[in-house]
């Protein structure tokens, strides 16, 4: 055995005409209470490793993180702590307080529960409440995640414009209140991949290697920061009032909202494709946003008051939402020079089967 920068070295032996053994640190086995016939698991990487877990125990209490808070804290300050305790994945959540809960504490742990994907409260006392993750390791796939958050984000950028167009104080909150729902899409996503960090098995279900991980978080930050700005642009319809927005800003504001969409699907469709032309299509119309931008910035100069800051407001949010359209599409180069498309596979030979065919040779 050779050990040199934490790893531990074993030489590969062969026993019977074509069976190859390595042994095991017996630190590692004893830390983890294995022994002589227990069964492990083994898949392969992508980078020509292999990881190995053990089998998952039939019995025994689910992990349980217990969170301490106090009844005055501050609302969103209790809420962005649920959250963080949320992506980390945890199964069991229990938040305790002091003293007895306060029914304002409770409410905001109920909000909480509702507004997440997983979480459900599963036991109530005075002084706690146990939250569930009912989803646990069988999640969405991921992609799946990002289409469907990709989807909403465009339906609430083409409504946000409606909103504006028509002062329609409606559709604007319609628009604010949609942008929950790609919030929730993506901390759930960040939850599954800090759960993949953290345990082998939960990546193998998730059938992405960990850069393909991580390169779907940065996607799903992006689109939800895009979510953003549609939301900035559906309040303006409060500052705006009845304010007559000319036509011809009107049309260059409408062209624009086109192009910011066009490129934030043009950047998802190169980051699937890896699709290098296609993504550097895409940050060069943001840079052209740039320089329309300023052309309509001159041309609000000649505005006053409300019309001049709400027309700003939209101006400046589509120019973002380009831009980070453009940050998208600056991944999909990365990952497709990291990992380039591959031929299609035979039906039924994904990652997952492949690892089972290794392992039962």
């Amino acid at each position: 055995m050779r050990s040199t920068g934490g790893f531990h070295g074993r030489r590969i032996q062969k026993t019977g005409g074509s069976t190859f053994i390595i042994s095991l640190p017996k630190n590692w086995v004893v830390s983890r209470g294995l022994g002589a016939g227990d069964t492990l698991f083994f898949t392969p990487r992508a980078d020509g490793s292999l990881t190995v877990f053990a089998e998952a125990g039939e019995s025994g209490e689910p992990d349980r993180r217990v969170v301490e808070v106090s009844n005055d804290l501050d609302n969103e300050h209790l809420f962005r702590r649920l959250i963080a305790e949320y992506i980390a994945g945890y199964p069991l959540l229990e938040i305790r307080t002091p003293t007895r809960m306060s029914a304002r504490t409770r409410e905001v742990i109920r909000s909480f529960a509702q507004r997440m994907i997983g979480p459900e409260i599963l036991e109530e006392t005075a002084e706690s409440v146990i939250l569930q993750d009912v989803v646990g390791q069988n999640p969405l796939p991921i992609p799946s995640v990002i289409r469907r958050m990709h989807q909403m984000v465009r339906a609430m950028q083409t409504d946000a414009m409606a909103a504006f167009r028509a002062r329609d104080p409606s559709i604007a909150r319609d628009v604010i209140e949609r942008d929950w729902e790609v919030d929730r899409l993506h901390w759930f996503l960040q939850k599954q991949v800090t759960s993949a960090l953290r345990d082998a098995r939960i990546l193998v279900t998730l059938d992405l290697t960990l850069p393909e991980c991580s390169t779907y978080l940065l996607a799903s930050r992006v689109l939800e920061r895009i979510a953003d700005h549609a939301v900035r642009i559906a309040e303006t319809v409060t500052i705006l009032g009845r304010e007559r927005t000319p036509d011809r800003l009107l049309a260059e504001l409408d062209r624009m909202a086109d192009a910011s969409a066009k490129a934030l699907s043009d950047a998802l469709d190169s980051l699937d494709s890896r699709d290098i032309a296609k993504a550097n299509a895409v940050v060069d119309s943001a840079k052209r946003m740039t320089r329309e931008r300023d052309h309509v910035l001159h041309e609000l100069t000649s505005k006053r008051g409300r019309l001049a800051v709400g027309l700003a407001y939209v101006l400046e949010s589509l120019e973002r939402s380009a831009f980070y359209a453009s940050d998208l599409a600056e991944i999909a180069i990365n990952r497709a020079v990291e990992s380039p498309a591959a031929e299609p596979e035979s039906p039924g030979r994904g990652r997952v089967e492949r690892a089972a065919a290794v392992a039962g040779n």
